[in-house]
């Protein structure tokens, strides 16, 4: 049997571009190594290209074969279309590892944020905000609701890229086969600026992308991008603009201590855990269930009922059901009983605010805190040394008004900047619209003298 080569100005539009090329090279007699001479192209690079394994060859490149394998017009037709074709089945490749892209896996189980990861994901889901900013003090809560919110979506069928900022938490597990690493992270230091040029943005939005037939880049479907732990100071508004032009379909969700303050920016305020006063008689409120998941994880020696159960409620609404203050809280039951933490946190519970299992180097909340502290503006961290002497820290508008001797505008701006920063949460008890400074932030504040 002779095996036959097609004839030179024979077209082959459903061919690999591997096998043209060396049906070509061996109709004519060459060896790989005569026509990467004759091609000026190395050798491996022809050896990759007729195995298949470099399917996205340079138009230069396929010039110079065609050219050394001396095609028609036709077999000229057909090779470059076949290297169209064959990026265009590369653009699917990363098109299905887009797919798949997924957050990290949380290494606990979220308590207590169901209305707030609801709200988040279909906002998300659907479209309807396109930048979303989740926002609050350190150590309530913001990566893990940005997990759960992540998980959900991706099960939703959007594709979910990662990045981590140096703000980031460490409480999850993050994919080592992760198809796209360096995306998220491109578009991250593209953001931030930092010497990546704008026109790296064709580069970033072929990452994801297909190829339309006229061979240009273009995002399928809808993907979220979400940037936890990150200086929303640092980023570009322009650059940001021109990222949410370039991939229409893209949403984008940060977690960080501060807002983008940029237009189209949706803020989403992250309160801690709802801990009413005990004697509302909340056993199930999602602080006290938080805290009880940490109660089993350091003392499941402990039976939650009764004057242990009235403690923990206790606990919780002291520590303003902050799930920072309240995991370091029970990390110090390994040391002492429920009835002492109780009376500890009661008199000075500046001590527990730093985890017992955190190690000489662990993070320490009390640290972060005073940091988030001294970068309020003056006139609010003046408010919050003299809030700290209202009614426990609590306290109303009109109680700002005459402490301050401020306009009623002005004061309201000052609350909210207060909200924003995660300094106070608006008080659950009494139906009233009033305000409770943290009891985090009174401890940092009374040690850096606020």
């Amino acid at each position: 049997m002779t095996l036959s080569h097609p004839p030179q100005d024979t077209p082959a539009p459903t061919a690999p571009l591997g096998s043209l090329i060396r049906g070509h090279r061996l109709r004519i007699g060459l060896t790989q190594r005569e026509l990467a001479d004759l091609s000026t192209i190395s050798v491996r690079a022809i050896r990759d290209l007729e195995k298949g394994k470099a399917q996205r060859p340079r138009t230069d490149t396929v010039r110079l074969i065609a050219d050394a394998l001396r095609l028609g017009p036709r077999a000229r037709t057909a090779l470059e279309a076949s290297a169209r074709r064959g990026s265009r089945a590369d653009g699917d490749v990363r098109l299905l590892s887009m797919e798949r892209a997924a957050p990290p896996v949380p290494l606990y189980p979220l308590v207590g944020r169901e209305a707030e990861t609801g709200v988040l994901v279909e906002e998300l889901r659907s479209g309807t905000e396109r930048l979303v900013t989740i926002v609050g003090l350190s150590g309530v809560g913001k990566t893990r609701l940005a997990l759960e919110a992540a998980a959900r979506l991706h099960d939703a069928g959007l594709p979910v890229l990662w990045h981590d900022g140096d703000g980031a938490a460490a409480d999850c597990l993050r994919a080592d086969d992760d198809p796209l690493p360096r995306f998220a992270d491109d578009c991250a230091r593209f953001l931030r600026g930092g010497g990546v040029p704008e026109d790296v943005l064709p580069e970033l939005a072929d990452a994801p992308a297909a190829l339309d037939d006229d061979g240009s880049p273009s995002v399928r479907g809808a993907a979220v991008l979400v940037l936890d732990g990150v200086d929303t100071a640092d980023l570009d508004f322009g650059r940001l603009s021109r990222l949410l032009r370039t991939f229409p379909g893209l949403r984008l969700l940060i977690t960080g201590d501060r807002p983008c303050n940029v237009p189209g920016e949706r803020l989403f305020l992250l309160s801690p855990l709802e801990a009413p006063a005990p004697a509302a008689g909340h056993a199930d409120a999602p602080a006290v269930r938080f805290f009880l998941s940490q109660l089993r994880r350091v003392r499941p020696d402990i039976v939650p009922e009764g004057q242990a159960l009235a403690d923990v409620a206790w606990i919780c609404h002291r520590l303003d059901g902050h799930p920072a203050a309240l995991g370091a809280a029970a990390s110090w039951l390994t040391v002492c009983d429920l009835s002492t933490l109780r009376n500890i946190v009661d008199s000075d519970p500046a001590p527990l605010l730093d985890h017992l299992a955190g190690g000489p180097d662990g993070s320490r909340l009390q640290v972060r805190v005073s940091r988030a502290l001294a970068t309020l503006p003056a006139p609010c961290r003046s408010l919050i040394g003299e809030l700290g002497e209202v009614r426990d820290g609590e306290f109303l508008l009109q109680d700002v008004v005459r402490l301050t001797g401020r306009p009623l505008p002005e004061c309201g701006r000052l609350i909210r900047e207060l909200l924003v920063g995660g300094m106070i949460r608006t008080s659950t008890d009494g139906g009233r619209s009033a305000f409770r400074v943290l009891c985090v932030v009174r401890a940092a504040g009374s040690t850096a003298g606020v």
